[in-house]
């Protein structure tokens, strides 16, 4: 990554940044402010390599000493990283960090620290935070990430240099992933499903949005066509590959998403298509169909997302599930 790259996705961010290193001005404490999957951990690392590197250009790092390459890997010396233990950030790992920040820095005077999900951090460990950020070290930068900001501490706030990120938006999102060579249908199913690019390279890397792309299809087409054959796939291929609670989560999107396309077709906005390689297949599904009916098939698979979250069998929320959208 560098800071053209990013400011495709952040680009009021990365100039406020790059302005701030051009003028030698870098705040000794910044808070990332933005919801989950728009780059605050990669642009707060890409801010450590700059103020890191050894051959910085302007305000970009050369990416090829060795503390941009260890910055890159994961593992500088005098880069940390500070998460939630459980479901907090507690008093110990700010005392820790206080105690990181007295001593020097291994190979320099610098230090860089990141505290992600800052909103978690108890009101001790909020307090334990305050002394740092009100003597600052000119020599370290501490960055806060967080989706919340209204749960940080206003006494932190008023220390920091706030930067709001926006979310990536499912149009750019889908061109980033077409121009790394991802398919078209698949991008556009990713950009639905999340709004983090990182999350998107790795569901598609995997391979398992692939898989879980064409069981949709094929019960969706079952579902239509076929229904005597439904139950045996969800036994054979949809359980098995959707295990987990958060896996079939996802599955139940991308059939929402698949009867949404079924409606787009019905009312003629196919120009909108999500499986825009699966058209034949949707224009069966919407002759057999009605507005009406999807409409209520939709609101079916919505009731099985909010029992799913209830802790329901998967299993039995399934099968009824499958019956429902046979009904009509």
């Amino acid at each position: 990554m560098t800071w053209n790259e990013i400011s495709e996705t952040q680009e009021k961010v990365v100039k406020i940044i790059k302005n701030s290193i051009n003028k030698q001005r870098l705040s000794h404490a910044y808070l990332f402010d933005g919801s989950k999957g728009t780059g605050k951990r990669r642009v707060a690392l890409q801010l450590a390599k700059t103020f890191f590197c050894q051959n910085v250009q302007g305000s970009n790092a050369c990416e090829k000493c060795a503390d941009c390459k260890r910055i890159q890997s994961g593992n500088h010396p005098d880069v940390h990283i500070i998460q939630p233990e459980g479901q907090t950030i507690k008093i110990e790992q700010i005392r820790d960090l206080k105690k990181e920040f007295s001593f020097r820095g291994v190979e320099s005077v610098k230090k860089f620290y990141i505290i992600e999900d800052a909103e978690k951090m108890t009101v001790s460990a909020a307090n334990g935070l305050l002394k740092f950020l009100e003597e600052p070290d000119g020599q370290s930068i501490a960055i806060l990430t967080t989706t919340e900001v209204h749960r940080i501490l206003n006494t932190i706030l008023s220390r920091v240099q706030i930067l709001s990120f926006v979310p990536l938006t499912p149009e750019k999102l889908i061109e980033n992933l077409e121009n790394s060579g991802i398919a078209k249908p698949l991008a556009k199913l990713l950009g639905q499903l999340t709004n983090d690019l990182e999350e998107a390279y790795q569901l598609y890397h995997e391979d398992w949005i692939a898989q879980a792309r064409n069981i949709v299809i094929q019960l969706g087409e079952e579902v239509c066509t076929r229904p005597h054959q439904v139950l045996l796939t969800l036994q054979e291929t949809w359980l098995p590959h959707f295990k987990e609670r958060a896996q079939l989560n996802l599955g139940l999107d991308i059939l929402l998403l698949w009867y949404r396309d079924v409606l787009r077709t019905l009312i003629a906005t196919d120009d909108q298509l999500i499986f825009v390689d699966q058209i034949d297949k949707l224009e069966k599904h919407a002759l057999k169909s009605s507005q009406q009916k999807v409409s209520q098939h939709m609101a079916n698979i919505l009731e099985a997302k909010r029992r799913l979250s209830a802790n329901v069998n998967p299993q039995l929320l399934m099968e009824q599930l499958m019956l429902r959208l046979q009904e009509g």
